[in-house]
């Protein structure tokens, strides 16, 4: 009686919440695409990444970059930190250079934007990392990542983004269409680090852009660029 007793006082204090730590569940794969309005190379892929939007599996990213403004249009979208984002995933895939469009896949490795074949080759197969759970509380977000040993630590980064949206492009490349993009990055904000502990960071909704109606939550490898974690939220119908 006493042997089983003490088994039961065991079991129940590894499944106790923080004292174990959890494993590691399914995410969505994280696909970033390094656009522009003045590039007309980036449509086609804008509308991939349309396509890619209505999938649960994956998490697509757009990002505007300002490098095309000198061709007389300026993206009303563009976005310095995604400059400053594709630099660094540059340096990471030994890229000697930027361009548009590009994706990068889940931070470890990069394709031209309207490579479909190569894009569909990646996007099978199952992904795991740390459980990141984003809910609305009022007038903040509570952003809580759970421990998982042996995964690592990230940096954890808070976007926003607008989820559709139309521009009518006066000159430059595509000077006299009409673009539509999807799952436009409006904001980047570093939130801290995760270190394979149980973490939590509350954020001010009247922080983000007023036009950001979803957000999302990545962890992510700070050296090689490998996303570890990833999430979202609709704030907005």
């Amino acid at each position: 009686m006493l042997a089983n007793r003490r088994l039961i006082m065991i079991a129940t204090a590894v499944l106790l919440p923080g004292m174990a730590a959890a494993a590691a569940v399914a995410r969505p794969l994280v696909v970033e695409l390094f656009t522009s309005q003045g590039c007309s190379s980036c449509p086609p892929a804008d509308a991939l990444l349309g396509e890619l939007a209505a999938r649960k599996d994956i998490l697509p990213l757009a990002f505007h970059v300002n490098y095309w403004d000198d061709l007389g249009w300026r993206d009303r979208f563009e976005l310095p930190q995604a400059v400053q984002r594709q630099s660094w995933y540059a340096r990471r895939l030994g890229r000697s250079s930027v361009y548009t469009p590009q994706l990068v896949i889940d931070g470890r490795e990069d394709l031209p934007g309207g490579d479909r074949a190569a894009l569909e080759r990646v996007l099978a197969g199952s992904r795991s990392g740390v459980p990141v759970h984003i809910t609305a509380q009022g007038d903040e977000l509570a952003i809580d990542l759970e421990a998982v040993a042996g995964l690592g630590g990230g940096e954890v980064l808070l976007l926003s983004y607008l989820p559709e949206a139309l521009t009518a492009i006066g000159r430059g490349e595509n000077s006299g269409r009409t673009l539509k993009e999807f799952n436009i990055v409006r904001s980047i904000t570093t939130l801290g680090s995760w270190q394979g502990r149980a973490a939590s960071w509350r954020v001010k909704r009247s922080s983000l852009p007023a036009d950001a109606a979803c957000v999302a939550v990545l962890v992510q490898e700070p050296e090689a660029g490998f996303i570890l974690g990833a999430e979202r939220l609709r704030l907005m119908p």
